[in-house]
């Protein structure tokens, strides 16, 4: 058992100090405080040390939710001598940027201060609302932060994305997470404490782990197992792990941590190993074991990709049959669509181009150095006819309906990322690519 005794001990809940959520007082006020996000404000880090030194430029936070992004916005509120004005992209309009513009132009003439604007779900902006603040980011008269779940590449306009630094922000991790748990346990101003709490072992680390990376939702889940758990005659809160699972509104599990992982381990490798029998029981003492059947089947078709990919493409097909079944029949009649799902990723011939060509796409991409679009690529639907670009040639009207041309950027006309195997269809598609372009391509 963990146990966080203070002092000070108090007989009901409602002598807390405050109501408001305890994932709203628990927001960290410091950078000292502040949880996980080592690889953007660790010691050293830009994001660190232009946050410390008041220069932090137009920004786009971008993340899962609970990663700390609104959090960090406050901690630059608290740091810095500039002012801060909050706008939710949901609920504000073109006229709320103006007057936060107006305000801010008044507060630099007169009081010669800065002004932050953070701008929750800024993905939802239409193009208007983004363009009427393009002018004052541009001048530097407001430092704009836009705090976004959505990749801002997609999402949201260029012209805003452009005048921005991307900070992406990662999941926490189930240690993070603990971290601020135990923080919420112990401080005696937001937390609890004020109370003496004693915790099963394992109880916070499942809250924790069960919280995917989302804070937010961990310390929720702790709020309602202390609210939900009376105290005994020596005014003790004894919070079970039983209790933990029910808090965290995923009672799925019947085993410890280990065991969970290592039997998802297991099932997995069963199915890239190709064998059926295998995959079959670990998939059964999972479902036995209480584990949500979404889990297994969300692993499935990562695989399908990972492990299959175009060397079956029905392989596809058939994980997302399963996963569909699941939400339309639900359990138990699901069991028997996943276990055909499960039979066909084993049964398949197996490959994974798909995956070798993404890591390395990925990792020229995080590299930089981008590449204009070539000329005959770009978009010309808004050019006018005697300016467009006559040398794109439309691949429908050649034999094959193929024709060899430049589709890479500058510096990037020989680079190969996807080389398919031997394996299923993937022989006919290697056989395709080495008649259409031969050898010149090289690595």
């Amino acid at each position: 058992m963990k146990s966080f005794d203070q002092q000070t001990l108090w007989s009901t809940i409602e002598d807390h100090p405050t109501q408001s959520p305890l994932a709203d007082r628990m927001r960290p006020r410091t950078l000292e405080e502040f949880v996980g996000q080592e690889d953007l404000v660790g010691e050293g880090r830009l994001l660190r040390r232009a946050i410390m030194a008041d220069k932090l430029q137009s920004s786009i936070f971008w993340g899962p939710p609970g990663s700390g992004k609104t959090s960090l916005a406050h901690i630059i509120a608290g740091m810095t001598g500039s002012e801060f004005v909050k706008l939710n992209a949901v609920t504000s309009g073109v006229a709320d940027v103006r007057k936060v513009l107006k305000e801010a132009d008044e507060r630099r003439t007169r009081q010669g201060k800065a002004t932050y604007l953070l701008l929750d779900e800024c993905h939802r902006w239409s193009k208007a609302q983004s363009d009427s603040i393009l002018p004052a980011i541009e001048s530097g008269l407001i430092r704009f932060i836009g705090s976004t779940t959505e990749n801002p590449m997609a999402s949201m306009t260029p012209a805003i994305v452009s005048r921005c630094r991307v900070f992406a922000f990662k999941p926490l991790t189930a240690d993070d997470i603990l971290t601020a748990l135990e923080r919420a346990l112990r401080d005696k101003e937001r937390g609890y404490g004020r109370y003496s709490v004693l915790l099963e072992d394992g109880a916070l680390r499942y809250i924790a782990r069960m919280s995917n990376g989302d804070v937010r939702t961990a310390l929720s889940a702790l709020e309602l197992a202390f609210l939900t758990t009376q105290e005994d005659k020596d005014a003790v809160k004894h919070i079970t792990l039983s209790v933990a699972q029910e808090s965290v509104q995923k009672p799925i599990l019947k085993l410890d941590e280990s065991l969970y992982y290592d039997m998802i381990s297991a099932f997995i490798k069963s199915m890239r190993g190709s064998d059926p029998d295998a995959a079959l029981l670990w998939y059964a003492r999972l479902i036995y074991a209480g584990v949500d059947p979404r889990l297994i089947v969300r692993r499935m078709i990562v695989h399908a990709s990972e492990d299959v990919g175009l060397a079956d493409p029905a392989v596809m097909l058939q994980a997302h049959a399963a996963s569909n079944a699941l939400e339309t029949v639900g359990m138990p009649e699901a069991r028997i669509p996943i276990a055909q799902a499960i039979l066909a990723i084993c049964m398949a011939e197996k490959s994974n181009s798909v995956v070798e060509a993404l890591g390395e796409a990925e990792a020229d991409a995080q590299n930089g150095d981008f590449s204009a679009v070539p000329e005959p690529l770009r978009d010309q639907s808004y050019t006018p006819q005697n300016e467009k670009n006559t040398d794109y040639q439309y691949p429908h009207i050649f034999p094959e309906h193929f024709v060899k041309q430049t589709y890479m950027p500058k510096g990037y006309e020989n680079r190969v990322y996807y080389r398919p195997s031997d394996q299923g269809s993937e022989a006919k598609l290697k056989a395709r690519l080495e008649h259409r372009f031969g050898r010149e391509k090289k690595t």
